[in-house]
């Protein structure tokens, strides 16, 4: 890669600041960039896991908390209710 390519994003950021005037939103805007970033490396990341160690790093402890939760409440429709629970202790949802 050049040295033009590798300056480029820089380049872009010092063109963002600019163009807002405000270097919070260019400040904002690069967060948001590396957040982007590492949500798609830690997807990556993911992908390359065996199976077993995939759901122990994503499944296996939402499912534990709530089975620990069901046998507590011991309701009528136990499946329903484990759905419900996992739907709203999904950390991966951001009304969470």
């Amino acid at each position: 890669m050049s040295a033009e390519g590798e300056q480029q994003p820089m380049e872009e950021v010092e063109n963002a600041v600019a163009v807002n005037n405000e270097p919070a939103s260019g400040v904002r805007e690069i967060q948001e960039a590396e957040a982007d970033l590492e949500a798609a490396q830690e997807k990556l990341n993911l992908q390359a896991l065996p199976i077993r160690a995939y759901l122990d790093q994503t499944v296996v402890p939402l499912l534990l908390d709530g089975m620990s939760a069901l046998v507590k409440e011991r309701p009528p429709n136990p499946v329903e209710w484990l759905a419900a629970y996992l739907l709203k202790h999904n950390p991966q949802n951001p009304s969470s």
